[in-house]
């Protein structure tokens, strides 16, 4: 019987001793987990876009055996429309293509012959559909471009007392190649613009009549074009996701 309540002290003993010693631990800190993996956003370049430019249009003296026609290296203005596509297949590479079209303010120039013809290139615009491949970081692009171009020229031949002349030339001065380069900084997800240079080479060409022209050789036409513009771009999808 004494043993029995021994035991029994004992056991209420120690019953009230473990909520103590238990109230006695210090408290237990805050349980930590992994953060889930940082989620940087990248500007997204793929997808349509549609624009508008401004800038300056440089054309090169053109010579015939000595005579001289262009605007002298003066500058017209020039406006028009861009629209392409562009495709980001890799973080920060892109291809694209584009068509573009430039309204000309003024023409070329005029040059007098010994005979009193007069020959004029009223150049009202330039176009090109071209390609283009860049280099992307965040929302810059750094960009070069080439491809076909074409010359909107209005040509007249006169004679001394103002009346047209027929007249014909060989090689092809509409049609020819273009290659350039720009920036493009993309504003906000549907937003860019650009500045970009622009070259354009429609080759030489002679007259063939009239024949009293014939002798004067051939004239080059191109042109060194600068301008800037905007861009509203449907792009596919949501920005390019890096993770680290």
């Amino acid at each position: 019987m004494k043993k029995f309540l021994f035991t029994t002290v004992a056991f209420v003993a120690l019953g009230a001793t473990v909520p103590a010693l238990a109230a006695d631990l210090p408290a237990r800190g805050p349980v930590y987990t992994k953060a889930p993996a940082y989620a940087a956003p990248l500007y997204n370049w793929t997808g349509f876009y549609i624009g508008g430019h401004l800038g300056g249009v440089f054309s090169s003296d053109s010579n015939f055996g000595g005579l001289t026609t262009g605007n002298n290296g003066n500058g017209r203005f020039l406006g028009g429309l861009q629209g392409g596509a562009d495709y980001q297949f890799a973080p920060n590479w892109v291809i694209g293509a584009e068509a573009e079209y430039s309204w000309i303010a003024g023409n070329n120039g005029s040059v007098v012959f010994p005979g009193g013809q007069i020959y004029t290139n009223n150049q009202r615009g330039l176009g090109s559909v071209t390609g283009r491949v860049g280099y992307t970081w965040g929302p810059g692009l750094l960009y070069v471009k080439g491809g076909y171009a074409f010359a909107d020229n209005n040509e007249s031949l006169v004679n001394g007392a103002g009346a047209p002349l027929a007249f014909g030339f060989s090689g092809d001065h509409s049609n020819g190649y273009t290659i350039g380069a720009g920036l493009e900084y993309m504003l906000t997800q549907n937003w860019s613009a650009k500045i970009e240079y622009q070259y354009y080479n429609f080759g030489n060409s002679s007259f063939t009549a009239p024949a009293a022209l014939v002798p004067f050789g051939s004239f080059r036409t191109d042109d060194h074009v600068v301008k800037a513009g905007v861009n509203y771009r449907f792009n596919w999808g949501g920005p390019v996701v890096a993770r680290y």
